[in-house]
């Protein structure tokens, strides 16, 4: 695989991966790890990585349950291939789980559907806003209506930022089976400056309306819905 290309789906993985020096300072990191360290010391990663190593240079898998803050994971691998650098993967557990997949709704392009409620947003703040879309989703089935007021009342908790970021991504590796069938799992993140959290609720509540599941990271709000094509 071409390094560049091997580099961005690390990057854009759906979970965490830090890779350390043998002193414990990171190395590098992906963007779910930088949410990681946001709410758990890496030091307590640095050691748990050790503390899982394989006793010899390679990669080891274990399954185990582990919290910090809002993040659950099922498992890790912890690998090296000599003494002066270990990487970590953590495995995460969604926070709350879809309950059931509605292949109903009408079929939009999500580009289009994110431009349109960007366009809102923006006149409403004086905040810029970047997108950072990965250029190869499908049209999608939706219902526009409930996603669209979803996408509208998070990008309100963000008009005080100076930037608004917008991230379409899929979960590498993810997938939800609901009778029978496999869907994979997309994400959209939001990050900013700041946020108002009183919002939260009022966010929560439409996410469920959308059948989506929405979590919060410091200043990023993370949407994660299946992908219905």
């Amino acid at each position: 695989m071409d390094a560049n290309l091997s580099d961005a789906w690390i990057e854009h993985d759906y979970n965490p991966f830090i890779l350390f020096g043998d002193d414990g300072r990171v190395k590098s990191l992906n963007q779910e790890a930088q949410y990681l360290l946001g709410e758990v010391d890496k030091k307590e990663i640095f050691q748990l990585a050790k503390n899982f190593a394989s006793h010899s240079f390679g990669f080891k898998t274990t399954a185990i349950d582990l919290s910090y803050g809002t993040f659950k994971f099922f498992a890790i691998t912890v690998g090296y291939l000599d003494e002066t650098q270990i990487g970590i993967k953590l495995y995460k557990v969604a926070a709350k789980k879809f309950t059931d997949i509605k292949e109903y709704g009408e079929s939009i392009n999500i580009y289009t559907l994110l431009d349109l409620c960007i366009s809102a947003a923006s006149t409403r703040t004086k905040a810029k806003f970047l997108k950072e879309f990965d250029p190869t989703f499908p049209d999608i089935k939706l219902d526009i209506d409930s996603f669209t007021k979803l996408l509208d009342k998070i990008y309100q908790s963000y008009a005080n930022s100076k930037t608004i970021t917008t991230t379409l991504s899929l979960q590498t590796g993810e997938y939800i089976k609901f009778e029978s069938k496999k869907y994979p799992i997309f994400s959209i993140k939001i990050t900013g400056e700041t946020r108002d959290d009183t919002f939260e609720k009022d966010i929560e509540k439409k996410a469920t309306n959308s059948n989506a599941i929405v979590r919060f990271v410091n200043f990023t709000t993370i949407i994660s819905r299946a992908m219905v094509t």
